[in-house]
């Protein structure tokens, strides 16, 4: 299955909702005018105010959800203010206009051997992974079962967000760090619980969330069987690899380490990759 286009699209967007969904976090839904391909899951699409001078450089949000009806396109993002620029997002109004750039980077891969799906969330990490949440269920033909499981974390009840989106399609569970819902402790530690009810060669684990959830994975998974496709969120410039800003250190079977870009190579990869990475920055941010 092909995960990523090799033509992105430049379209103008008016805003026809920016709904504040969780403290700080808002779901923003856009018509997009022309042609916009079909998004894979784990793509991202980068936006921007086309009549702001600053800040200059757009920001990047995975696809949350993609449809067609009545002849328009509809492309919905989620997004938490974390700087100037999702600030100013937020004040949004119906019929804003926005500069869409997209679908960008490599998505999500399903190999038609998966009968056991885990999906594992963190915060606005949970976007990405309901749109290929969507997408699992949409080609299952009716003979196909699949047995999919979401682990969702935040650090408190009112930031577990999109789960409206996932309990009619996958076996739902939930942490909190605070313990005010779910499992009492980070989403990783609630995942270990339940790992070993599965069978590494027929599961596959897809991820997307904060970094050191991402590390908590990784160091949880070495030596195991399992795989793994974990989604970065990385600061971007450019959104097509031209300037180099979000590369990252990963490693091939030999141990041999290069950096790829996020936008580029990204922002899917799989987790084995990262392993390298993971280890040589424990006590930092992941390089």
């Amino acid at each position: 299955m092909t995960t990523s286009n090799p033509h992105p699209s430049i379209v103008d967007a008016q805003v026809i909702e920016n709904l504040e969904v969780a403290p700080d976090h808002f779901r923003l839904a856009l018509r997009l005018s022309g042609a916009f391909a079909v998004p894979h899951p784990g793509q991202f699409v980068m936006i921007r105010e086309p009549e702001r001078r600053e800040p200059l450089l757009p920001r990047p949000l995975s696809v949350y959800g993609f449809r067609r009806q009545n002849g328009q396109t509809i492309l919905d993002l989620l997004y938490r203010v974390s700087g100037r620029g999702t600030a100013l997002f937020s004040h949004l109004k119906k019929k804003a206009i926005l500069t869409v750039l997209g679908p960008l980077g490599h998505g999500f891969t399903v190999p038609p051997d998966i009968r056991k799906v885990i999906l594992v969330a963190g915060g606005v990490g949970i976007a990405p992974l309901t749109f290929l949440l969507r997408q699992i269920h949409a080609q299952i033909s009716g003979s196909e079962k699949m047995d999919i499981t979401g682990f969702v974390g935040a650090r408190t009840t009112d930031l577990l967000i999109g789960l409206d989106r996932l309990r009619d399609f996958c076996d739902l569970r939930t942490a909190t760090d605070d313990g005010s819902t779910g499992y009492p402790g980070t989403v990783t530690d609630r995942l270990k619980c339940d790992l070993n009810d599965y069978r590494p060669e027929e599961t596959l684990i897809f991820a997307c969330g904060p970094i050191a959830m991402i590390r908590s994975l990784a160091l949880m998974l070495r030596g195991t069987a399992f795989r793994c496709q974990v989604s970065l969120e990385e600061r971007m410039a450019c959104g097509v690899g031209a300037c180099l800003g979000c590369a990252v250190e990963v490693a091939d079977r030999e141990g041999e380490t290069s950096h790829q870009r996020v936008c580029y190579e990204g922002p899917v990869f799989d987790i084995a990759e990262l392993f390298h990475a993971v280890s040589i920055t424990e006590k930092g941010k992941m390089t």
